[in-house]
């Protein structure tokens, strides 16, 4: 089981009516004082819910959108207890402050691992039952009645005995003064109606009208804006700069200089970029200067035979091995990977004396907060951080290194500056998902069936630096995710060999973190155990997943729709792969043809997932959809290579991504299920270059071990 799977849920109510610390639950419970004034005050029963005497309620996102739906799905969570329709809200980003907003599972203001609703689920539904129960006591106590005799309903109150009625709006006054109650009655799934239910996105009316403002767009008064070069070497620094050919360009106004990196200001930002191609620089290469992608390969082979850590024994796979030879072992390789958010890195500051104000989309707003306050010296209360829509996330914002290289510029300019990267410097300096090697081994019992599974993961351990609470004994718990399989094997044995990215090379998260590290060695092994064996992969996984219902569930959906038993014609194939995480079980199913000249066509994606109680479905597809083309661009084109101490790859031209002609047909299956919610945001992407992999071998003959996929290894001689 992966550690997101291994997470307890179980947040209790006396904490939920606690104003949460900064690993607390993120709650602030408690109703506002009336304060006497002109205007009646909004009520705020929480951190979460704004009710004016007039307007839409304002409904406070504790999580940001990325894209990902999480607005309109935290919306129907705190809508569905409320009892409001969702036309009657508005929705506001949080503020920076953990100390309200911290997400209950990691402790932090963080938006990512999949699991900003499973985290909230029940946390904002008490919110907005919270809410409800105050105001309906307030009408009563007005009417003199008893609560039980009256009802909620389309953000009004209504005593049911007389069809008296009035809007919460006007109930503010009265329910300021009502107590919380600490237990209530969450309503049961069959009542629901809001939750389970296809919605429209309520951030893509904005999106569709250009009023959305993502973190690019903003422009406070008197901004200059700026383009960036950074050194392009690990740990480089720079050496000489001659700023006088960007200075006599219109509309520069500043060069500034910091350790590895040079910014140059102006009226506007084709002119800043203007002013950084004139520039004259000189790089100090760093201790990496001669890094070859050769040099970065072999380290990661050498480490595959290196010392590993133990992280998983069950059974005693060395004397199942010795019993049952021979031991059959699969190497898979997979390379450096590169974010490649629609929106680049950017960042907006205004540093002043007494404080600072900054403009991002991040996924961790509190983090963003402290490092520029570390980078200003300002007290981290006098920093004012603007959180606005994400134009993709993927685990790039997860970390805050252009948020602190825009800081150390900012600190040099006279009012607020807008340091935008350009797509070469977003590809080459991102936070990258490092080589990732696996060595897996097993045997095979008198019937076929395996009896031992070995599985070495050789990679960084990002949370070592990033999250060190899901680290353990030495062991990145998050690169660790899954590695033992889901199957049914009496003996396992896993171990890490971690094997760092070099110096000055930042390391992140990137979407579907250790199941697409650990998926395609699993399920190509388990693929590749099934044909030596000669049983039908589908039914090889089945006997093998009879301990696992749901995942077992959502593979036979898969089969299914997929029609598994029905013929291909000669050429092509179908592969499958299955994935256990984030609290949800997912199979795909890809369908493959390849040509004579090794062109290779995916023909059709099936997913079936089974993610627990489904807030939106709209959503899940979409999610399940989106995950599945990143998935694709990766197995197609994803490399990142290393030259010199540098990225080689620097804009689509040469670090491309799916293209819509491209794209096959995907179909996306939802297994009913009245189980705790799951996630849903990096579901899709794992299972997709093992299903293909094993597609390929069905329509080849041909057993792919690396990626991304080399069309030409694939041509029929």
């Amino acid at each position: 089981m992966s550690l997101h799977d291994k997470i307890n849920l179980a947040i209790s109510r006396r904490q939920f009516l606690i104003s949460a610390s900064l690993t607390g639950a993120g709650l602030v419970v408690g109703l506002q004082p009336s304060v006497p004034s002109a205007a009646p005050q909004p009520l705020e029963p929480n951190a979460f819910i704004r009710i004016p005497a007039e307007g839409k309620i304002v409904f406070v996102m504790p999580s940001v959108e990325m894209g990902q739906g999480i607005y309109t799905a935290v919306a129907m969570l705190l809508a569905e207890e409320l009892e409001v329709t969702l036309d009657q809200v508005v929705l506001e980003h949080a503020p920076a402050d953990p100390s309200r907003y911290a997400n209950p599972l990691l402790g932090d203001q963080i938006t990512g691992g999949s699991v900003a609703i499973r985290a909230v689920y029940e946390q904002m539904r008490k919110a907005g039952a919270a809410a409800r129960i105050v105001l309906v006591n307030a009408a009563a106590r007005g009417w003199g009645v008893q609560p039980e005799t009256c009802k909620a309903e389309a953000g009004r109150v209504i005593h049911i005995g007389s069809g008296r009625h009035v809007a919460y709006g006007s109930l503010i006054g009265a329910a300021a003064s009502e107590v919380v109650p600490q237990e209530m009655q969450l309503k049961p799934a069959s009542s629901f109606a809001v939750i389970g239910k296809a919605v429209r996105r309520l951030d893509s009316p904005e999106k569709v009208n250009g009023t959305a403002k993502f973190g690019i767009d903003a422009r406070p008064e008197g901004v200059s804006y700026a383009a960036i070069a950074i050194c392009p070497h690990f740990g480089g620094k720079l050496a000489h700069l001659d700023d006088s050919p960007a200075m006599r360009v219109k509309g520069v106004k500043q060069v500034v200089r910091i350790e590895d990196a040079v910014a140059v200001l102006a009226d506007n930002t084709g002119a800043a970029r203007k002013g950084i191609a004139a520039l004259s620089i000189a790089w100090d290469l760093g201790p990496s200067g001669a890094l070859s992608q050769s040099d970065l390969e072999k380290r990661a082979e050498d480490a595959i035979s290196g010392e590993a850590l133990p992280h998983i024994k069950e059974g005693d796979v060395e004397k199942a091995e010795a019993e049952h030879g021979p031991v059959h072992e699969f190497i898979y390789r997979l390379p450096i990977l590169t974010h490649t958010a629609m929106e680049p890195m950017n960042c907006t500051l205004h540093v002043r004396n007494d404080g600072c104000e900054v403009w991002v989309g991040t996924q961790v707003m509190g983090r963003a907060r402290q490092a520029v306050a570390d980078v200003t010296g300002l007290p981290v209360d006098r920093v004012v951080v603007h959180n606005h829509l994400l134009g993709g996330g993927f685990g790039r914002r997860l970390d805050v290194d252009g948020i602190i290289v825009a800081a150390k510029i900012a600190k040099q300019v006279e009012g607020p500056v807008k340091v935008t990267w350009s797509r070469e410097e977003d590809i080459r300096h991102d936070c990258y998902r490092y080589l990732n090697y696996s060595k897996v081994t097993a045997t095979l019992g008198p019937d076929g069936m395996p009896v031992s599974w070995r599985h070495r993961v050789i990679g960084p351990s990002v949370m070592a630096r990033w999250l060190p609470a899901f680290t353990r004994d030495g062991i990145d718990l998050d690169q660790m995710g899954g590695a033992e399989s889901p199957y049914a094997i009496p003996n396992k044995y896993t171990d890490f060999a971690r094997h760092e990215a070099p110096d000055g090379m930042l390391t992140g998260n990137w979407r579907g973190v250790g199941a697409t590290r650990n998926i395609p060695p699993i399920e190509g092994g388990i693929d590749e155990l099934a044909h030596i064996a000669g049983v039908d992969p589908l039914e090889y996984r089945r006997r093998l997943l009879q301990q696992k219902p749901r995942l077992l569930g959502a593979l036979n959906l898969a089969a299914e729709k997929a029609g598994w038993t029905n013929p291909l014609p000669q050429g092509e194939g179908r592969g499958i792969a299955i994935s256990e995480d984030f609290g949800s079980h997912a199979a795909t199913i890809s369908e493959v043809s390849v040509g004579d000249n090794g062109r290779l066509r995916i023909e059709r994606i099936i997913c079936a997932v089974d993610c627990g109680q489904v807030i939106n479905p709209d959503t899940v597809e979409a999610q399940i959809q989106s995950g599945i083309v990143y998935g694709l661009s990766a197995a197609l084109y994803g490399r990142i290579t290393v030259a010199n101490g540098a990225v080689v790859e620097s804009n689509f031209d040469d670090s491309p991504v799916l293209r819509i002609h491209e794209t096959p047909e995907i179909e996306v299956h939802i297994v009913p299920s009245s189980e705790a919610p799951g996630g849903i945001g990096e579901v899709g992407t794992p299972g997709v270059a093992p299903s293909l992999l094993n597609a390929i071998f069905v329509a080849t003959g041909k057993r792919l071990r690396s990626l991304p996929i080399n069309q030409s290894d694939l041509r029929r001689v």
